[in-house]
């Protein structure tokens, strides 16, 4: 039984990284003054922060029907026998159902897991379940343990600006302007694919050191029964600048220095809505590598 392996851009993976790791990935639509680009095709991080700088209306898709099928058949035409698909969290997109709904046309050989991720949780997911196929599992074995265990991650994100948060309809146009000229800084968080408000901080040092801190509680507390080398801890963002990136990853590296921490730039779909400058940081249990 030879099983693909496939995801979605919103899982930090690119098109061209998912070709070194044998691993497809369908990339995300982002709407940019009404016409569509897809990410990592012909849209990059820098061509989006330059339209959002401009103030131009950018908006994000979910892939057409047409481009999922299609993807689905060009694998199948491979030599493969079954596909797990590995899209963004049903909590935050409705791609996933589409692909739920799809899936059921194809009697079983495409297997769509709804183990609630998106970004760096999302990636080492995928990463599991190739190491999954690679030993022998079918489709149907690797989606039943990606959503057994999809809730062993966390995340949290601190935006620079609600601006366009508020633009998604996520926050209100108050809330936005107090918090601009408070100098509040939210941190959201991510958790079974669900997006809550954590904590309303002032000023961007005390946020990150809140973010750390809570991060900290959560590797002591919620995943104090996974061995440390099953863990995985990293940093995100959509930083503008690598001294930027370095200067995020360094710090959480100096908080966790017992850990190897990784940076990974957030993907255009996320970064449309955080825009340029937010910082992530996520735990996640890695169980099957």
């Amino acid at each position: 039984m030879k099983v693909a392996v496939m995801t979605d851009t919103n899982s930090g993976m690119s098109v061209e990284d998912g070709k070194k790791q044998e691993i497809f990935v369908l990339p995300m639509p982002i709407i940019i003054n009404e016409k569509s680009y897809l990410e990592g095709v012909d849209l990059t991080s820098r061509d989006l922060f330059s339209a959002l700088r401009q103030g131009i209306s950018v908006s994000t898709s979910q892939p057409s029907p047409a481009s999922l099928i299609e993807m689905w058949e060009q694998i199948f035409a491979q030599g493969y026998d079954e596909i797990i698909h590995i899209p963004m969290t049903s909590g935050l997109s409705s791609s996933c159902h589409m692909a739920l709904q799809f899936a059921e046309d194809y009697q079983g050989r495409v297997q769509v897991a709804d183990n609630h991720r998106i970004s760096l949780p999302q990636k080492i997911s995928v990463l599991d379940a190739k190491a999954m196929a690679e030993q022998g599992m079918t489709a149907s074995e690797i989606k039943q343990h990606l959503e057994a265990n999809g809730s062993h991650s966390m995340i949290y994100i601190a935006v620079d600006t609600l601006e366009y948060l508020k633009k998604s309809g996520r926050v209100t146009t108050a809330g936005a302007a107090i918090a601009t000229v408070m100098n509040i800084k939210p941190i959201l968080s991510i958790q079974s694919g669900k997006l809550d408000a954590f904590a309303k901080v002032r000023g961007i040092q005390n946020c990150q050191k809140k973010m750390i801190e809570a991060l900290r509680h959560d590797v002591e507390t919620r995943f104090s029964e996974f061995p440390k080398e099953k863990l995985v801890i990293a940093t995100a963002g959509s930083f503008e600048t690598k001294e930027s990136e370095k200067q995020w990853q360094n710090l959480v590296q100096e908080a966790f220095p017992e850990f190897t921490v990784p940076y990974e730039p957030l993907s255009c779909s996320i970064s449309s809505h955080t825009g340029a400058n937010a910082r992530g940081l996520a735990v996640i249990a890695r169980e099957w590598s």
